[in-house]
């Protein structure tokens, strides 16, 4: 079973109204997923040879992103695959360094989100997995809620909307800088480690060699004294 090393970033809105949906919806799903906008990023440590699949439940209307990045292991690359609700494949395998996939109108229910392994017999892959659920709807049920105190509030109702699309593609942009960067990081790491190791090792061969070159020039020079005749 893979290490999961989760951080679970949820996206509210300081609005009332969606406290209020979130007390009165009674659902069987996390009570993370019945908020208007969920964001989860994860590191995925799968082993050689293995594969990994992860649930996400959608929202009937959300849109959902997922996207993956190779941070580090053997040639940075790994198989990614999505698998829609109703079952069918909508993002194939692959074998890249990273991919996404993007589905602006879900029908709802759970996608299955699989990385794998199997092409790599030796090396482990560390991966950095970036989910999010965004339900715009909501936005809609609020201006109807306003909309019976008489108040109008549509070019306010849209400026949020657009902030709101402006946030999650800003997340999605500090999440591919965030996993770009570890992976420059991680590179960087195996380059100095194999440099040091290298050096070492020639240092020491280097060593080696000089001793015994001297030991052998002095044997060459060495005189033995003759052993007295009776």
């Amino acid at each position: 079973m893979a290490v999961v090393y989760a951080t679970l970033f949820l996206s509210l809105s300081i609005l009332p109204y969606f406290v209020h949906i979130c007390n009165s919806e009674t659902t069987t799903v996390p009570w993370y997923e019945s908020l208007p906008a969920v964001a989860m990023d994860y590191k995925v440590h799968i082993d050689p040879g293995k594969e990994d699949c992860y649930f996400q439940y959608v929202n009937p209307g959300a849109t959902f992103y997922v996207s993956f990045q190779v941070l580090r292991g053997g040639d940075g690359m790994a198989g990614f695959a999505v698998r829609h609700p109703n079952g069918q494949i909508v993002h194939p395998y692959q074998w890249r360094p990273n991919a996404d996939y993007q589905d602006q109108a879900s029908t709802g229910g759970y996608y299955s989100v699989c990385i794998d392994n199997q092409f790599s017999r030796f090396a482990a892959k560390l991966v950095n997995l970036y989910l999010t659920v965004i339900r715009y709807d909501q936005w809609d049920k609020f201006t109807k809620e306003v909309e019976e105190l008489n108040l109008s509030v549509s070019n306010f109702t849209e400026s949020i909307k657009g902030v709101e699309r402006n946030i999650n593609e800003m997340l999605q942009y500090q999440h591919h800088t965030r996993g770009r960067e570890t992976w420059d990081y991680n590179l960087l790491e195996d380059n100095n480690r194999y440099v040091q190791n290298w050096s070492v090792a020639q240092i020491l061969v280097i060593t080696c060699t000089t001793v015994l070159q001297v030991y052998f020039v002095r044997k060459l020079f060495e005189i033995k004294n003759p052993r007295p005749r009776a």
